[in-house]
């Protein structure tokens, strides 16, 4: 049967009926929200990310100074070692074409074969180099013991 309504005169009734109510209602708002996170956890969490977001920034500042000049020095030693090459490649050519060693850095070209088709225009334009011949013999003959007293005895008189 129904319940006949009693009216609540009192305020503890109206503190016992609400209390009855108000822990209905945190039992299921916690039961709702049993697997979340707390407030106070998130806060933590919050603070320790704020710290390691710290933390990795100042290191990757660090990093950033300490490489930041790398880039550039690699260019600089790519570009060296490039003419370098260029420069051995210019040799070699030139020695085989027959250019005098002088001529090896007139040699223009960013191939080996551009290189080769310049040494070879220059091969034309001034010739191979060719060996000179000394000016005077500079080794002795011997021909054996005749004329070898007479030849120490004419360059002992003129003082050789």
């Amino acid at each position: 049967m129904a319940e006949v309504f009693t009216p609540i005169t009192t305020q503890e009734q109206f503190d016992s009926v609400m209390k009855d109510r108000l822990e209905r209602e945190r039992s299921s708002v916690t039961k709702k929200y049993e697997g979340y996170t707390s407030p106070a956890d998130l806060e933590q969490i919050k603070k320790d990310y704020d710290t390691q977001i710290s933390t990795l920034s100042k290191d990757a500042e660090t990093k950033a100074k300490k490489y930041a000049d790398y880039d550039k020095q690699l260019a600089d030693r790519d570009s060296k070692i490039k003419s370098y090459e260029t420069a051995s490649v210019k040799t070699r050519i030139a020695h085989e074409t027959g250019l005098p060693y002088e001529m090896a850095s007139r040699l223009s070209g960013e191939s080996e074969d551009d290189i080769r088709k310049d040494a070879e225009s220059l091969v034309k334009l001034i010739g191979k180099n060719k060996p000179i011949a000394p000016l005077a013999d500079q080794e002795e003959k011997h021909d054996g013991g005749k004329n070898a007293a007479v030849r120490a005895l004419a360059k002992s008189l003129k003082g050789e």
